[in-house]
Order: C-alpha cells, then structure tokens, then sequence
C-alpha cells in the first residue's frame, strides 16, 4: 500500500476574503439581481407639477372655458336678473367649479365689463348700421333697424329678456353701466337724423323723434320677450321673428290705416 504523506494530505483552501464574497453572491436571489440592472437604466422619474386650484387645463381650452361662463351669465341675467345672481351660480350653470369662475372673473362687476366690450359693444355697432347706411332713406332705415332687432333677438336668445330687464327698465344695472361707457353720442345722432327727415319732408312730421326708437324696441323686442307666455296659444303660437318684424314695419311706415301691402 502507498504511503501517504502528510503534504498530500493536507487540502489547500481559498483565501477567506474570497470565499465570503462568494458566498455573498451566492446567496442573493436571481431576482434582485435583474432588479438592480433594471432600476440602473430607469432614469428617475421627474417631479409631479402641481396646478392651482381652479386654473383651466390646456391653453386650447382656456377661450371655451371662458365663454362658456359668459353664456351662463348672459343666460341667467336674463332668467332671474343681475342683482338676484352670483358667480357660483353661474359657475354650476357653465358646469364649473366656483373656483374656476373666479379664475376668470374676480368680481361680477369686472364681468360686467367684460359682458359689454365683448357681447353687447359689437350688438350694439350693429344696430345702429341702418342709420348710417341710409342717410337720405328714413323708410329703408327704420326697416332695416327693426329687422336688425328682430334678427339679434333670434341670435341671442337672451337678449330680448335681458334688454327689458336690464336696460330699457328704470334702474337696469346694464343701462346705467353702458352710458357711462358709450355715452349718448350714437342716441343723439339718431334723433338729429329723424328730425331732419322730417324737416325735409321724408318722414311724418307728427312724429315724436325721441320715442321713435323706443316705440320700435316695444314692437320688436318686448312681443320676443315675452313669446314664452303665448307660445301655446293658437291664435299666436306660429308667429315667428319674420312676423314680428314685418308687422313693425307695416305699422310704423303704414300706420293703422289701409295701405298697399308688400
């Protein structure tokens, strides 16, 4: 039998520091391996933005928004009055938060100006059109006013309710914020047409200059103002907006006795 010595029995082993840091490696699950690797080449994620309370989302949506509001305005203004409506309820009309409404306007009084410069100023240039159009024709001009009443009325549904309420009645928040932002230039160039009319034989010399105008918005805008009442009569419920303005028309430039019809 061979002889064994004790060099060959003797097992060389690894350094400790070696074989620990195997063991290590060893030990540590498959999975939190590729973890790691993973989450080394996931870039961190960036911080959250915050966005205040109420302020619109998307540039694109701001001008939407913001109309939508002013139609709510205009809507209930017309509905149940200025003075009775706050900016809450004009925020849940629109479908918005009040925070949202006040986002946009600060104050019902700055949504009141706004509601002039941008939806009354341009209805207003274009009533007075006819006027300026037909200097020398009082016929064509008062016909023309009372079919641009009519037609704006249509458009805008509201304004036939809110221009009863809010301008033509005595202590009308609208009718005092708007002669103080127009002034009476365009109501004085009117009447100085009219009476020249009729000192140049054109136009009824009967006639009271200063009611004019008033009788034509009693004709036009109160009967569209108030067609939600007669609506389900039988005897009114088709007349429309061509009916109405024709039958101005006949009244002012006719009168009540028998004329040539068109």
């Amino acid at each position: 039998m061979a002889r064994i010595t004790s060099d060959d029995r003797e097992v060389k082993r690894p350094p400790r520091s070696t074989a620990a840091a195997k063991a290590r490696k060893l030990s540590k699950p498959a999975s939190a391996a590729v973890g790691d690797a993973a989450n080394a080449s996931i870039p961190a994620p960036p911080p959250a933005l915050t966005r205040r309370p109420g302020r619109p989302s998307g540039s694109a949506r701001g001008p939407e928004q913001r109309s939508r509001l002013l139609d709510a305005a205009l809507a209930l203004f017309a509905r149940q009055g200025i003075v009775d409506t706050t900016l809450g309820e004009i925020a849940r009309e629109a479908g918005f938060t009040p925070a949202m409404m006040h986002y946009y306007f600060k104050t019902r009084d700055q949504l009141l100006d706004v509601l002039i410069d941008e939806r009354f100023a341009p209805l207003r240039a274009g009533i007075g059109v006819p006027f300026q159009e037909n200097p020398d024709d009082p016929v064509a001009a008062i016909t023309q006013l009372a079919q641009r009443l009519v037609k704006t009325a249509s458009d805008n549904p509201w304004f036939p309710s809110l221009w009863v309420r809010e301008v033509i009645s005595d202590g009308g928040l609208l009718r005092q914020r708007m002669h103080e932002r127009f002034g009476d230039a365009n109501q004085k160039a009117s009447l100085s047409a009219i009476a020249r009319w009729q000192k140049e034989g054109r136009l009824n010399a009967g006639l009271e200059p200063s009611l004019v105008f008033v009788t034509l918005l009693g004709m036009t805008i109160l009967p569209l103002a108030t067609s939600k009442l007669w609506r389900n009569d039988p005897a009114r419920c088709n007349i429309g907006s061509e009916e109405i303005a024709r039958h101005a028309v006949a009244l002012l430039v006719q009168g009540v006795g028998p004329g040539k019809a068109d």
